[in-house]
């Protein structure tokens, strides 16, 4: 048996399941170039189906069932693992998965990454002095940091106090092959809308407190009452499942439009999703560069977007949609009337956001990223050893 001399690199997370993280962790693998780099994937909790999504069959996939709360009795165990898979780097992302850092040191891992993918409810602002202490904690345990937004960049170089040297900023990139515009008459399998006699708005994600939905809900039935002629026309689209998913539905029942809008639960057409609308929210209330911007701008949608992590890097005010403010349903009711009766304006905004996309936010732009961190932290052939 030949021996495989490709670098391993194991990607730790919280959990592998939906999610933009993941979701960009299966566009990596998938896209890198299969001679370059092996992968491992290793999920303090559990690792889903959604595994199914990575199209590549030597990816190894290994579920921890970590309890909540910190993860010190799980230090044995990923010791071993790092012990027994020899990955020449872990990967880890986000606050749930630092952990990993100090048992993948003790083992000798030679190369430990660690990613700032985007806050949560906890630490919207990145002022929460625990989480700041545990950052500093791990640092010493860290070769380098990746850091999905400015935002997060300087909170690591500025709080966390993380060298600048060790610090990279680098985008999320978007398959737009997968993620394109469609027809202005296609509409998402059950959706019960029909385009282009409807202009539908809507929005794709978790329905968990930092994603805001209701804020959304709040803002459509706001765009009836500024603009009563547009109940014809407006419809609202929420895809997702998640605890706000029966609130906002309630809201909107009792608002008396609930026969205006759709929402289904999680849906794995995301794509065809996008392509039924007409006009893209994001009302998160934290984000890191959200992977649902880049696919909306993919499909050439307009954005409404609220000015929190690296929403505003994928924005262009005026340009490709609009940033707001977040937690704010005027304005996100203002803009949505605006977009719907300027549908023009909102067309034209698309077709920015898709070219900016394909010049700044592509799949390949992403993996030289990422693959050139590797080889150079690596010291590999042809990269710039120096960091």
């Amino acid at each position: 048996m030949s021996y495989d001399q490709r670098p391993l690199v194991a990607h730790v997370m919280y959990r592998f399941d939906t999610g933009g993280l993941e979701n960009g962790v299966v566009n990596l693998i998938n896209h890198m170039p299969a001679d370059r780099y092996r992968h491992a994937v290793i999920a303090l909790t559990e690792v889903t189906d959604f595994k199914n999504r990575i199209q590549r069959d030597d990816v190894q996939f290994i579920s921890l069932n970590k309890a909540p709360g910190h993860g010190i009795w799980l230090f044995p165990k990923l010791f071993r693992i790092f012990r027994q898979l020899r990955p020449a780097i872990v990967h880890s992302r986000n606050l749930a998965a630092l952990e990993a850092q100090l048992p993948a040191w003790a083992a000798g891992v030679p190369v430990r990454i660690h990613g700032e993918h985007g806050r949560d409810v906890g630490d919207l602002d990145g002022s929460n002095i625990t989480y700041q202490r545990v950052r500093r904690f791990y640092r010493p345990f860290v070769s380098y940091y990746l850091a999905l937004s400015r935002d997060l960049a300087e909170y690591l170089i500025g709080i966390i106090r993380v060298p600048q040297t060790k610090v990279l900023q680098v985008y999320n990139g978007v398959d737009s092959i997968r993620f394109h515009s469609g027809p202005a008459d296609q509409t998402a399998v059950g959706c019960p809308f029909s385009r282009p006699a409807h202009w539908l708005v809507g929005t794709v994600g978790r329905m968990q407190t930092v994603k805001d939905q209701p804020t959304l809900a709040h803002a459509f039935i706001r765009a009836l009452e500024i603009a009563p002629e547009l109940r014809q026309r407006l419809r609202l689209v929420m895809v997702g499942d998640g605890p706000l998913r029966n609130e906002c539905q309630q809201l909107l029942e009792m608002a008396g439009v609930g026969d205006l809008a759709w929402l289904p639960g999680e849906r794995n057409d995301v794509p065809e999703i996008m392509r039924g609308l007409d006009c893209f929210v994001l009302p998160s209330l934290a984000e890191g560069i959200s992977n649902t911007i880049l696919e909306a701008m993919a499909s050439g949608l307009p954005v409404i977007a609220t000015d929190v992590g690296g929403n505003a890097d994928l924005v262009i005010a005026g340009k490709t949609g609009q940033v707001i403010p977040a937690a704010d349903p005027e304005a996100m009711a203002q803009e949505i009337v605006r977009l719907a009766t300027q549908t023009d304006v909102a067309r034209d905004m698309g077709l920015a956001g898709r070219q900016t996309v394909e010049e700044k936010f592509s799949m390949k732009a992403m993996v030289a990223a990422y693959q050139g961190t590797y080889d150079k932290l690596l010291h590999r052939t042809g990269a710039n050893a120096k960091h």
